[in-house]
């Protein structure tokens, strides 16, 4: 009788791995359109229109890399972590902190030049992203605690924190009853490039994604993450120091999200609202996973994941599709991404069972 098995590849697949994802893509996209299709709405024209809402115009590239500023900061902090095999599914809740520290400079200081109020509104955004990333990896280490049930819950106390504050003492009084701090000071909002509605910010991220990908490549400890994730045992053995690299990625981690959170309440919004909550840290997950943890690669599915979110907000408004959809997009998409990754390591063997 014939089995069916998977055999592992001696070599990689190499260029055949481009096709895989473009196939995996394509599925994803398959299954959206069908979805769609489903509910009544025409699918072709659907897809088409979200396609080109994203990406074909100036106007929706800018909106595209608005929106993968945060994405890709988030998503670069998750990924440090998860190379340990750390699994911190908290940087929604970082991204609320930051921007909570970031807030409070903004507002305890207003009459800073700008000069010194943004690097300490970035250093403040930094503090209490890491601190909150910190919590579930002191948990972990001393208490054995599940860093993913302990990050995932902090998500929700970080959001209510954010909500206290802008619903109680950080309430502007001229908001006419609405949920928001008053404005920022111009000293404490990120400038923005040109006569683009780009900010600074992008600037740093392409710094910060360099940086991350020199450190993991040609530092001592980024060998010895890379080491700690791949078999822990054998880097304890070696005496490498996995407790603090447990602390330090789960920090780094939550200062990167912190960043993101003060991005968006400086340059995008200008004041902190509830609004901010947009659910990028969990589309940094699924961003992540897509990249195969690579930073470089990151970015680029950064734009893409972003691209999605530009082009699901022309659906709704154009063909009334759920906000729920996009959702189920980027789900789609990383399963596909996922299950095409199998097909790149392993080859499928049929043989006669014995």
């Amino acid at each position: 009788m014939p089995v069916l098995s998977a055999v592992r590849r001696q070599e990689p697949l190499g260029w055949g791995s481009c096709l895989v994802f473009l196939a995996a893509l394509a599925l994803a996209f398959t299954v959206s359109g069908t979805l769609l299709a489903v509910q009544g709405k025409p699918a072709l024209q659907a897809l088409w229109l979200l396609v080109e809402s994203a990406f074909g115009s100036r106007y929706a590239l800018e909106d595209c890399l608005i929106k993968a500023v945060p994405i890709f900061l988030c998503s670069l902090g998750v990924g440090l972590t998860f190379r340990l095999q750390v699994w911190n599914i908290g940087a929604e809740g970082q991204f609320a902190l930051g921007a909570v520290g970031a807030t409070w400079a903004a507002l305890t200081f207003p009459g800073w030049p700008w000069y010194a109020l943004l690097p300490f509104m970035l250093l403040c955004a930094s503090a209490a992203g890491g601190l909150w990333g910190a919590i579930p990896a002191v948990l972990r280490l001393k208490l054995r605690a599940n860093e993913i049930i302990v990050t995932l819950m902090l998500n929700y106390v970080g959001i209510l924190i954010l909500d206290f504050l802008v619903y109680g003492v950080w309430k502007d009084p001229a908001s006419f009853g609405f949920p928001m701090t008053s404005e920022f000071v111009p000293a404490a909002v990120v400038a923005r490039i040109g006569d683009t509605r780009l900010n600074w910010g992008l600037l740093l991220c392409l710094a910060v994604g360099m940086l991350m990908s020199v450190f993991l490549r040609s530092t001592r400890l980024g060998f010895e993450l890379r080491a700690c994730g791949e078999n822990v045992r054998a880097a304890r053995y070696a005496r490498m120091p996995y407790s603090f690299l447990v602390v330090l990625v789960m920090v780094v981690s939550g200062a990167l999200a912190g960043w993101a959170g003060f991005l968006e309440a400086s340059a995008t919004l200008g004041r902190l609202q509830p609004s901010i909550m947009s659910g990028y840290g969990y589309t940094a997950i699924v961003v992540a996973w897509l990249a195969n943890l690579n930073p470089l690669v990151i970015a680029v599915a950064s734009f893409l994941l972003a691209g999605v979110r530009v082009g699901m907000e022309t659906l709704q408004l154009d063909l009334q599709v759920p906000a729920a959809f996009g959702g189920i997009m980027e789900g789609s998409i990383l399963l596909a991404v996922l299950a095409g990754g199998f097909f790149s390591r392993y080859r499928l063997h049929l043989r006669r069972a014995a």
